[in-house]
């Protein structure tokens, strides 16, 4: 190696560390974006920022300026000299778009969110949530106490899980199964998705009041009222008999692995013969992979969920093996772990009774 490819070398791993410590700022960014309607304002045709300023009740120069970085993230293009349009990326800040992300940008750009993970280093030291001793109270509670802060979540929620819910009905052989239980199914985005696709199948979605707010505006949205039942409850306490299958998204991840055992071994207890339990999460493999080749590279998203686990609510991405042990601890035995290649980095675990 010459010292020109040392050099090299030495600049692209400062770029890396500077790149990262503007993370939080590219993610104000689009928070900024967000609440001034930007996208919207913007458009797809050519606009001039002063114009947007108007529109947005703004000032001309900080518009600009707020505009020119989101060209430099990509989100916009600049075509002439204060002339901006959306690049496809950008549009997905757009609510109106059907793949916005507008809610989940709100959510994680949150000051709650954020001002937890300020004491990460608190919560690596100790293995304590920052986000209750900062609040007081536990993340899910404080949602339930800010109504505004919980609609949010659940419409956050349902952006994350769209590419999910359109990929999960055509990747697991749902036609063997009868009724699918959705396990803090949420406002029933998912579940929605399944039962579209397979007319055979008739569904239950189980959450929280708070949780289930949208749920039936979901239902009836895809003319779902007739086969899917709302149900409120507590998966800690129990989960409804009736199903031949329990599916749970995102769910163990919020957890310690003894909440998790304990929401597993509600799912075991009413399971059937011939009945299946369904997890779909992130599975980490034994060690760190970057390379191209590997089966998930998301930049190290998941690894970056694993922390916002820790410092907000308690719990934790897992690897095979630790979500094997949690199945045994409930009378469960993974059979098969299958990479959803279409909704990357998620996987399909497969459980039976033990």
């Amino acid at each position: 190696m010459t010292n020109t490819d040392v050099r090299e070398a030495g600049m692209a791993d400062r770029d890396l560390i500077v790149r990262l410590a503007f993370g939080s700022m590219a993610a104000q960014t689009l928070r900024a974006a967000v609440r001034l309607k930007v996208v919207e304002l913007v458009g797809d045709t050519p606009r001039r920022a002063a114009d947007v300023a108007v529109d947005a009740g703004a000032e001309p120069q900080p518009m600009t300026r707020l505009l020119r970085a989101l060209a430099g993230l990509g989100l916009l293009r600049e075509h002439t000299p204060d002339s901006f349009s959306v690049t496809p990326a950008g549009a997905l800040l757009d609510p109106g778009h059907p793949d916005s992300l507008t809610s989940f940008v709100g959510m994680f750009t949150e000051p709650a969110i954020v001002r937890a993970w300020e004491h990460l280093d608190d919560s690596v030291r100790t293995g304590e949530v920052a986000f209750d001793a900062v609040f007081g109270t536990d993340f899910f509670s404080h949602l339930a106490q800010h109504p505004h802060l919980s609609a949010e979540f659940n419409a956050a929620m349902s952006q994350a899980v769209s590419e999910t819910a359109a990929a999960l009905p055509y990747a697991f052989d749902f036609g063997r199964f009868t009724t699918v239980t959705d396990v803090g199914g949420g406002e029933g985005t998912l579940l929605a998705g399944v039962l579209a696709a397979h007319p055979g199948l008739t569904g239950v979605v189980l959450d929280t009041a708070e949780g289930l707010a949208e749920a039936p505006r979901t239902m009836e949205r895809h003319g779902l009222q007739g086969r899917c039942s709302l149900i409120a409850g507590d998966f800690f306490r129990s989960v409804p008999e009736g199903s031949d299958l329990y599916l749970m998204k995102s769910v163990l991840h919020d957890w310690t692995d003894d909440q998790a055992v304990t929401i597993l071994s509600h799912c075991r207890k009413v399971l059937p013969p011939g009945g299946l339990v369904l997890i779909v999460e992130p599975v980490l493999p034994e060690v760190v992979d970057t390379s191209a080749e590997a089966d998930v590279t998301d930049g190290g998203i998941t690894y970056l969920s694993d922390l916002n686990m820790l410092v907000n609510v308690g719990g934790r991405e897992r690897t095979r093996q630790d979500f094997e042990e949690l199945c045994r601890r409930a009378g469960l035995s993974v059979t098969s772990v299958t990479p959803l290649a279409e909704a990357a980095p998620f996987s399909l675990i497969e459980a039976v009774a033990a």
